[in-house]
């Protein structure tokens, strides 16, 4: 099934560029947005798969149209495409509800396979991001009040959550497990709910931060 796209960008050259080469590749550029506002009008009247978001745009910013798009579109897929490789920003996108994090820079092969595994589940975030995600949510998770509120899981969750942690797509933990990869999607559904996380990245920070590959 072809992904439908809107891309947001306050560069029209930029955004020609990355939309010729989404089209080339099999995806729908649905819309195209120059700042937040736009992003946010065009996602409740196109309702996208996939929201290509920069962060410093003209009247809303990035960061700012992301928490209302992830507040009153929980379906929508996030992925901020910036050139900003700051820490703080990065955090505060995966706080804010984004589902990946992608640089501009980024390798255009790097770049689409990273997006192609959105189709699969997985959050589109180069390694480099990765470490500095998993390090950051670790940290506020052992700050945290009340971690024994959270709902216990079971012994499949915990397997399907140290594969995924351990670097796993959705796809290769299926195959690991004989599970179908929708198996798989439902299991990270229950795992979110369980430990009251908001996206695959800070399963994977609980992972760590809790011992789980410890043990395997």
């Amino acid at each position: 099934m072809t992904k439908r796209i809107l891309l947001v960008d306050d560069h029209p050259l930029f955004r020609d560029g990355v939309g010729s080469l989404l089209r080339a590749r099999g995806y729908d550029v649905v819309g195209e947005g120059h700042d937040g506002y736009e992003a946010l009008e065009l996602a409740r009247s196109l309702q996208p798969d996939i929201i290509l978001m920069d962060l410093n745009m003209p009247r809303m910013d990035g960061l700012a149209a992301t928490r209302v798009i992830t507040a009153e579109m929980p379906q929508a897929c996030v992925v901020i495409l910036t050139v900003s490789d700051d820490d703080e920003n990065v955090f505060e996108a995966i706080k804010s509800g984004a589902q990946g994090y992608l640089l501009k820079n980024t390798d255009t092969q790097a770049f689409f396979e990273l997006l192609d595994g959105v189709a699969q589940g997985d959050a589109p975030i180069s390694r480099q991001l990765a470490g500095k995600i998993l390090g950051e949510f670790a940290r506020t998770m052992r700050q945290a009040k009340s971690p024994d509120s959270r709902e216990p899981l079971s012994e499949r969750e915990v397997a399907v959550l140290r594969l995924v942690a351990s670097g796993l797509t959705n796809r290769e933990v299926a195959e690991q497990m004989n599970l179908s990869p929708n198996t798989v999607k439902y299991h990270l559904k229950n795992i979110s709910q369980k430990l009251h996380l908001h996206n695959r990245a800070q399963a994977v920070a609980y992972a760590i931060q809790s011992g789980l590959l410890r043990n395997t």
